[in-house]
């Protein structure tokens, strides 16, 4: 099978950058409480099961509305990264086509998103089935994002981390200013909240959440230029997206499909 440009630039700079990133990272030292180990569950239950039974009508609206969209299946499943590296089906609204171009690849997420899609993920409506699998036991309310599980070999030791805690709906910054968080920050946030984890902490960053779901323009400025396919790291130890490919990767990249044209 062909490789995409993703796994390419990932293979790139896990031989280039990978294992001096692990030689000068710091160490990781969740906290391990009796709040991060019972009481969080507690919450993630009392608050999640109230609001599941709330959101039954709103699910099946939105469930006949993708239907009439896009079509069966209305699901989005995807395999994401638990607590301790455990995978697990990340579930959401669809909001995209699966049309491909010629080659049989994906076209972009742009033109693959309806008008009903776009106003889904514009009001966050493809993420609200997820509140199921905080009862489910999958994610918690609060903790880093789940990410791919294809992410799993490019992570740095210390980055790897962050699956210490279960995944939640968001850990946003508590200190945040609004600015765009790439990978490197988010990351590093990631892993503050694995290290500092508290009752405390979880009731600023939903107060956070909160913040963010009401606040389109953040919202939108993460969608558009931060993002992208966690790819590795660069010459600096710096996480790095398929938005931000270093120049040298774009290069050696452009070089191998002009050899493998070539060649064919």
């Amino acid at each position: 099978m062909k490789r995409t440009k993703e796994q390419m630039i990932a293979e790139m700079a896990k031989r280039d950058n990978l294992e001096n990133v692990n030689k000068i990272s710091a160490s990781v030292h969740p906290r391990n409480s009796i709040y991060e180990k019972y009481i969080k569950r507690f919450l993630d239950i009392l608050i999640a099961l109230p609001l599941n039974i709330i959101l039954i009508p709103v699910y099946a609206v939105l469930a006949l509305m993708v239907y009439f969209d896009i079509g069966k299946p209305v699901i989005f499943r995807q395999k994401r990264t638990g607590k301790n590296g455990k995978p697990f089906d990340l579930i959401k609204f669809r909001s995209m086509t699966n049309e491909t171009d010629m080659n049989g690849q994906l076209l972009p997420e742009t033109k693959r998103t309806t008008k009903l899609g776009r106003i889904i993920r514009k009001y966050s409506l493809d993420e609200l089935i997820s509140i199921w699998l905080i009862l489910k036991g999958d994610m918690s309310i609060i903790g880093p994002r789940p990410l791919p599980v294809t992410f799993e070999e490019r992570y740095s030791d210390r980055h790897r981390k962050r699956c210490a805690v279960k995944p939640g709906l968001e850990c946003p910054s508590i200190d945040t200013d609004g600015h765009i968080r790439l990978y490197q920050e988010q990351l590093e946030n990631d892993i503050w909240y694995v290290e500092n984890v508290s009752f405390l902490v979880d009731c600023k960053m939903v107060l956070g959440l909160v913040k963010m779901v009401f606040n389109h323009k953040e919202r939108s400025d993460h969608a558009q230029v931060g993002g992208g396919a966690f790819v590795g790291y660069d010459e600096d130890g710096q996480a790095f997206s398929m938005r931000r490919i270093p120049e040298k990767y774009e290069k050696e990249y452009q070089l191998l499909v002009e050899k493998e044209e070539n060649n064919g």
